[in-house]
């Protein structure tokens, strides 16, 4: 009996994220960590509260993990002058060094992952996962509305 696509994309993404963690702890990151770098990469400038809901961490579980970045100097807090309780949060040189260091462990375990898939299909794949993508985004949105309406 084959697997449901479900099962082979939790399949694939928990290979993935198993391969490479292994390659990047050569360059000394954990997995928690690259997650908060990678996001932060992407968000530069966001506040510890909404990092937490991207990465569904709780907030005192991201407050630490990014206790520990700064003091490894990867990550800065600045003040958030639109609300003095928050913090927004930056790479540093060197926090933005390491990342570009991960980049293309990332980019060739996806290239290694994709070996002997013709470039065309490689295209149609992409396409086709983020159909998905926007499909569940979807879903989960109009679930998300139907729960905040049901609780008032």
């Amino acid at each position: 009996m084959s697997d449901n696509i479900g099962f082979m994309i939790g399949d694939i993404s928990r290979l993935i994220r198993r391969t490479f963690d292994q390659r990047a702890k050569a360059i000394g990151v954990t997995r928690p960590q690259w997650r908060v770098l990678t996001w932060l990469q992407r968000h530069e400038g966001i506040n510890q509260s909404a990092l937490a809901d991207m990465l569904e961490l709780d907030a005192m579980t991201l407050c630490r993990m990014v206790d520990r970045l700064q003091a490894a100097d990867l990550v800065e807090r600045r003040p958030d002058p639109a609300d003095r309780r928050a913090w927004k949060l930056y790479l540093t040189p060197k926090g933005i060094a390491l990342t570009e260091q991960l980049q293309p462990i990332g980019e060739e375990l996806l290239q290694e992952a994709l070996h002997n898939v013709p470039k065309k299909e490689q295209e149609q794949l992409h396409h086709l996962l983020e159909q998905f993508r926007r499909n569940l985004q979807s879903i989960y949105d109009g679930d998300s509305q139907e729960k905040r309406a049901a609780n008032g």
